[in-house]
């Protein structure tokens, strides 16, 4: 990793870049028609278009080369999150990697010139060892807190995520973590919100619970963080995996209501953070433009001829490997192998030929839709291959949850994973998004 730093060239395109996109860039939102939901109490609620909707995604900037910002779709979203910087040692000093650091300013000329929010994302499953140190006394937050607003001046940013994988939780295996993880993030934040410009966006990406407490368990309460910050996005995905051990299930969940095994999902996961006092106006619901792979044998994988199986029992130990930019070899931040992820981007399911051009399965495919969780699964015979992921019919089923339930919107992981914009036109389609220029 490198020290965030720019070369004077960078610097001098960036600012006639940004001073350009500026004065020229149209004003437009994005909003969805008024609409009515139906609380848990039973009283209807005017939501009114007034305020914008959160259409969202994250960029995955280390992959800036092979799919550079002026291939986002910009007019598809109002907040666009790059993706990462990450924590190091020192409190006092954010981190981007060679790529990011020639590809982030490109990126937000093209989010101004587009009127769309940029905001860069700390952490990450990768980027989050040093969350604990970072904000664990006075000392280290106001150092952090330094580098935070360095990073927005240097780049012009309209906001900040952090997503933090997970405050007293470990997350990729040598994170240091501490019982008083939770309550030094929330001072870390009042103490932001109290130096940062009031139009800085401040959010969070969150997993399925609220965040653990000292005890080690998800708080009951946080509206603390409800009160300094703008959103979260849930990330109500990755749920199973090559990691699970009861069959493949759904990457995504829309509901786990009535599965046999209740992994969490999208609606358990709004449950809980609003159960914790977190508004639901707030909250972002995290969405995936991408799927697990897993090798499952054929005498496993069909219940009856062309009728996939539900949750199937997979070999471990033949993961398949994923799209073209799923790697593999080499050992992580804490000198763990890396192996294949099996990781299928929608579009790598359309290169392998999964799915044909309009993103529904190909000839030769079997393909299952699951009406339990609201997501849908391929086969490959010949392969021996099951992808669990999401298509447009699930998109469009969450899009109707976040109505339904009154969320902010939708943040989605990420940008460069969807397809002539199949999925993003589906969950927006489904919310009745408009945009409005003026």
């Amino acid at each position: 990793m490198f020290p965030l730093s720019l070369s004077p060239f960078f610097i001098f395109i960036f600012s006639l870049l940004t001073a350009s996109y500026v004065s020229a860039a149209p004003l437009c939102g994005l909003v969805p028609p008024t609409q009515t939901t139906q609380s848990v109490h039973g009283s209807a609620t005017n939501i009114s278009a007034s305020e914008d909707v959160l259409a969202a995604a994250w960029y995955p900037g280390w992959l800036g080369t092979q799919f550079p910002p002026n291939t986002i779709s910009w007019s598809k979203y109002n907040v666009l999150t790059f993706a990462f910087a990450v924590t190091t040692p020192d409190s006092s000093v954010i981190s981007l990697d060679s790529v990011s650091q020639q590809v982030l300013p490109i990126f937000v000329a093209e989010a101004k010139k587009n009127s769309v929010n940029a905001l860069v994302s700390i952490g990450g499953w990768t980027g989050s060892q040093y969350f604990s140190t970072a904000v664990a006394t006075e000392a280290n937050r106001t150092a952090f807190l330094g580098a935070v607003l360095g990073l927005v001046s240097q780049y012009q940013l309209d906001g900040i995520d952090f997503d933090w994988e997970y405050p007293n939780k470990q997350g990729i295996g040598c994170n240091i973590i501490s019982p008083n993880d939770s309550a030094n993030f929330l001072l870390f934040l009042q103490a932001l919100r109290a130096k940062a410009p009031s139009n800085l966006i401040i959010s969070a990406a969150v997993g399925t619970a609220p965040f653990n407490g000292a005890d080690g368990t998800p708080m009951t309460d946080v509206s603390g963080f409800a009160a300094v910050l703008d959103h979260i996005a849930i990330m109500a995905y990755d749920i199973w995996g090559s990691w699970s051990t009861a069959g493949v299930g759904p990457n995504a969940p829309l509901d786990d209501s009535c599965a046999p095994t209740k992994a969490g999902s999208a609606t358990s996961a709004v449950e809980a953070w609003t159960a914790a006092e977190f508004p639901a106006n707030k909250i972002a619901l995290g969405i995936a433009s991408y799927g697990h792979s897993f090798h499952v044998d054929a005498a496993n994988a069909l219940s009856s001829p062309g009728q996939l199986a539900a949750y199937p029992t997979f070999d471990k130990a033949q993961q398949p490997a994923g799209y073209k930019e799923d790697g593999g070899g080499g050992v992580d931040q804490c000198g763990a192998p890396v192996g294949v992820g099996g990781v299928f981007d929608f579009w790598g399911m359309i290169d392998g030929g999964f799915l044909n051009a309009d993103g529904w399965p190909a000839d030769g495919i079997d393909y299952r839709y699951d009406n339990c969780s609201q997501t849908p699964y391929v086969y490959n015979k010949s392969t021996q291959v099951m992808i669990s992921y999401d298509d447009p019919t699930s998109f469009a089923a969450k899009g109707e949850f976040i109505n339904a339930n009154g969320l902010r919107g939708f943040a989605m992981w990420h940008s460069a994973g969807d397809s002539n914009d199949i999925l993003i036109d589906s969950i927006s389609g489904a919310m009745g998004i408009e945009q409005i220029c003026s």
